[in-house]
């Protein structure tokens, strides 16, 4: 008789559940990291994982995707709420599959730099049941653009279950990047899991976390030291002239 294992993270594995959805040769299909998900699926482990990479490489298509897949809106939110205003998301969130942990919670969170204003509004109308109307506790739209998302991690980033963030650093000065670390690592200790996609080269150095380089080349597992953000961000602080004199000349 064989064990069964309870304790897994809510997401096991991903995997494309309908890749004929998904025309070939067009976008996202054009992205390495998308074709190399759909052909080869991804083995999610517990703890957080940070998807790194430029601009264009496909890291918030992936987590946007996931984030579908789980129950979430595109938009962000919980499993409980469904916020939308305009559907840009790409097919592949409806093409996947994922793979749920045994016994792990259903619980989740979808934290999105640039639509989490909309959500404060959604979020406002909803609590207080009026299209106008003020929630009870401290209004999101009254606080900075830092302080909001700070008080979100507070208050929806408290329980365990699934969390995914697309470049939360936008918002966050460096001190509160470290405060964000911190609550990631609580998240963990409750059974949680994450998937973030970031620029950010501190909150890609959380211990413990795993990190997956996105690029031409794909998905690659890689170490904080390895990679390239970390390389440019140490080499232009050495010396910025290095860097602005091919910018500026």
């Amino acid at each position: 008789m064989y064990a069964v294992d309870f304790d897994q993270p809510p997401v096991v594995r991903i995997t494309a559940d309908d890749p004929g959805s998904l025309a070939p040769g067009r976008w996202p299909m054009t992205i390495p990291a998308v074709a190399q998900l759909v052909a080869e699926g991804l083995d999610l482990p517990k703890g957080v994982t940070f998807l790194v990479g430029e601009n264009g490489s496909g890291k918030s298509t992936l987590v946007e995707a996931v984030a579908m897949a789980y129950g979430l809106s595109p938009e962000g939110g919980s499993r409980q709420g469904m916020h939308t205003t305009r559907a840009t998301e790409s097919p592949l969130g409806g093409a996947l599959r994922l793979q749920r942990g045994l016994g792990a919670p259903r619980w989740g969170f979808f934290l999105r730099a640039e639509t989490m204003h909309g959500w404060y509004t959604y979020f406002e109308q909803t609590a207080s049941g009026l299209p106008s109307g003020r929630p009870p506790g401290p209004s999101y739209h009254e606080m900075s653009h830092g302080e909001s998302f700070l008080e979100v991690l507070e208050t929806r980033f408290d329980a365990p279950g699934f969390y995914c963030l697309d470049e939360p650093e936008a918002a966050l000065s460096f001190s509160s990047t470290l405060g964000l670390i911190a609550r990631l690592a609580d998240v963990v200790a409750q059974r949680g899991q994450v998937l973030c996609a970031t620029h950010s080269p501190v909150l890609a150095a959380m211990p413990g976390a795993t990190i997956l380089e996105v690029g031409d080349w794909g998905l690659r597992r890689t170490t904080w030291e390895e990679l390239e953000l970390v390389q440019h961000w140490r080499a232009y602080l050495d010396d910025p002239r290095r860097y602005l004199r091919h910018v500026l000349e």
